[in-house]
């Protein structure tokens, strides 16, 4: 049987550990995020064509699945944090200033960046203050998000031949939504019980849910506007 004290001393050591990757995630995120937003700004004011999306997407999941993985546990794994967050910053510049071409543009961009702020906000602050553990949802955000690219892929190739698939983009938005309010609540449980202890694995998992949600909501309240 272990000492009491034993116990004791690794409960406390384990919910040390959790409060400074919960403390590190947090704030490599508001970087990270501030980071993004600049770099944003720069891709408006630069205005690059329509495809620099496309390209810094693909370019920030290579990092993603490649690069990251074998450099979060080092020094070199906060620059290709950046990185990531840097490209699909600037990827946003385009969207961006195709909103704010239209006459409530302004307003649907402000719109969509409270939303999500205030539902990031409401939904970990549920998890960070209840500990609920939500790791019984990966399976169904997995079954999600594989639903979400399928179905993204077919209204991608569905528009090409000209077929009006607008209604079912905005379902893939919604659906999006949804997971990404899922795959928040599940990121965050996994950090509060200590299924997650890389800060900065962490943080790119917490920036790609609030950047999807934040698109996501983009269209679908330009939609709903009258103005996308």
């Amino acid at each position: 049987m272990r000492p009491v004290a034993s116990v004791a001393t690794g409960s406390v050591v384990n919910t040390s550990q959790t409060s400074k990757v919960i403390r590190n995630t947090y704030s490599l995120l508001a970087i990270t995020l501030i980071f993004s937003a600049i770099t944003a700004g720069v891709s408006m004011t630069i205005n690059p064509p329509w495809f620099t999306g496309l390209i810094c997407s693909l370019t920030a999941m290579a990092l993603i699945w490649f690069v990251l993985p074998r450099t979060a546990n080092s020094v070199a794994g906060l620059g290709v944090a950046f990185a990531i967050t840097g490209l699909l910053g600037f990827g946003l510049g385009p969207i961006l200033n195709h909103y704010l071409g239209m006459a409530n543009g302004g307003a649907i961009i402000m719109q969509a960046m409270a939303t999500t702020g205030i539902t990031f906000l409401a939904l970990s602050a549920y998890v960070l203050t209840t500990k609920k553990d939500f790791s019984f949802m990966g399976g169904f955000l997995m079954a999600g998000l594989i639903a979400v690219i399928v179905l993204a892929l077919v209204v991608m190739v569905s528009s090409m031949f000209g077929v009006d698939v607008s209604g079912f983009s905005l379902a893939i938005s919604g659906l999006v939504v949804l997971l990404m309010c899922g795959l928040i609540l599940f990121e965050t449980s996994n950090i509060v019980n200590g299924g997650e202890t890389n800060y900065i694995m962490a943080t790119v998992g917490l920036y790609l849910s609030i950047y999807n949600l934040f698109t996501a909501l983009l269209h679908l309240i330009g939609a709903f506007s009258g103005d996308d």
